[in-house]
């Protein structure tokens, strides 16, 4: 019943960003305080009762939920952006797109050593920026204890770059 009440709550855009491409819009979510709410219990259930020190949402829609989450699990909250958009000492990870690289940025001193850390983004699709996540949450010195997202795109497979963490969706298409 609660997912079928999140999913009325997604809009497909067909053709967006791009032809031939359907995007999952969580806008009408964000909207809804009852789906919010909802979507931020079936995030947090699978981590509940575990020691999560830091959620780390990644740019930029993964901070929306991110907050929600680091408050219902009393952690500490940390933003995971693009290149140019944090202040001070930074650690970076670079990851491959389908074409070319991009950069993920952490600052310095955001994730003390020995962190438990849940990372969260709003979509699964390839996995390449959850690995890139992770990888510069262990360069911090972070033990990433798992990964959730509102939604996962199965037939792309982007679970298979990180499924040697525990994985917790709350839609599958």
């Amino acid at each position: 019943m609660n997912n079928e009440f999140i999913e009325s709550h997604i809009h497909d855009i067909p053709d967006f960003p791009k032809e031939g491409i359907i995007f999952k819009d969580i806008s009408p979510l964000l909207a809804s305080a009852k789906a919010r709410s909802i979507t931020t219990e079936l995030l947090v259930r699978d981590f509940r009762g575990q020691t999560i020190d830091v959620v780390v949402g990644i740019e930029s829609r993964g901070f929306l939920f991110g907050m929600l989450l680091a408050d219902a699990l009393n952690a500490k909250f940390v933003m995971l952006r693009k290149p140019g958009k944090l202040p001070g000492a930074i650690i970076s990870q670079e990851y491959e797109l389908e074409y070319g690289t991009d950069t993920l940025e952490l600052q310095e001193n955001a994730i003390s050593p020995g962190d438990c850390v849940l990372i969260h983004d709003d979509v699964l699709a390839t996995g390449g920026t959850a690995i890139a996540a992770a990888q510069i949450i262990q360069k911090a010195g972070g033990k990433v204890e798992g990964f959730n997202f509102v939604i996962e795109l199965d037939f792309i497979n982007g679970r298979e770059k990180i499924k040697d963490y525990k994985i917790a969706s709350v839609l599958h298409y």
